[in-house]
């Protein structure tokens, strides 16, 4: 067994430049170097996805990847991941070329120089992610990688079982065919009054939600975006920002992390 200077095991393998791993943790806000050293000891940290116990282990901030207890960890801390309760009559975009009302209202008031991940139509509320990663953002926003959403839709008329099915089997649109990951009755009162509808897709296509309801007879009368991936809105109130915690970031960074590994 090899040891560094003070005496602590080292692990031949590592590299022999870059920063001690419990003074990386430490510096992303993990926990202190001491409590560090002991998630690490412990077992409970892994690098670029292997278990590493060595208190000697030196690692590349910029290009290695941490977890503890599974969960990603952010050690850039330039990055800025911020959630956002869009208000309807909002565009998503930080200029908006008619000069109707647009994201700066609401990313003005931060350092960083935040974007959008993804959108919602003006006519759209709820969950909306801005940051300054763009390649978390290419993660979280492309269809490809299967992120889901979560949509509270108000709708015309009674809502069926039915209905409901043939929204999960598929339905077809003129941009073709689209189905629903999930969907399910939240209220459907007797009569001609307007049901509630949860629906959970990943598709990123325009106004999906709406053209779906509208192709089953059920034209939306208002809608709000409760999820995005594992994020979600909680009672943050419309037109209220907040970071997002620790854990929920490190939720974010997981999911993102297995998306790209696959």
């Amino acid at each position: 067994m090899t040891t560094d200077p003070q005496g602590t095991p080292t692990n031949p393998d590592a590299a022999a430049d870059g920063v001690r791993l419990q003074k990386v943790m430490a510096s992303a806000g993990v926990a202190s170097r001491r409590v560090s050293e002991d998630l690490i000891a412990a077992g409970r940290v892994r690098v670029n996805g292997k278990v590493v116990t060595e208190l000697g282990r030196r690692i590349h901030p910029d290009t290695d990847k941490i977890a503890v207890d599974n969960i990603a960890v952010q050690l850039d801390t330039t990055r800025r991941y911020v959630m956002l309760n869009k208000p309807v009559g909002v565009v998503s975009s930080m200029q908006d070329e008619s000069g109707r009302p647009d994201l700066r209202e609401f990313t003005d008031q931060f350092e960083e120089r935040l974007f959008n991940v993804g959108r919602l139509d003006a006519m759209t509320s709820g969950l909306l992610i801005l940051t300054n990663d763009g390649d978390l953002a290419h993660v979280l926003a492309h269809p490809s990688f299967g992120v889901t959403k979560t949509y509270i839709a108000k709708v015309e008329g009674r809502v069926s079982a039915q209905t409901i099915g043939l929204l999960q089997s598929g339905i077809e649109l003129d941009d073709g065919p689209i189905s629903a990951d999930k969907a399910r009755i939240l209220t459907s009162p007797p009569g001609d009054g307007f049901s509630l509808v949860e629906l959970t897709l990943h598709s990123g296509r325009n106004r999906i939600v709406r053209r779906m309801m509208e192709a089953v007879g059920h034209p939306v009368v208002d809608l709000v975006r409760r999820q995005f991936g594992p994020l979600h809105l909680g009672t943050l109130r419309v037109g209220d920002v907040r970071d997002l915690t620790k854990a929920e970031l490190g939720q974010l960074l997981t999911v993102s992390r297995a998306e790209t590994k696959d």
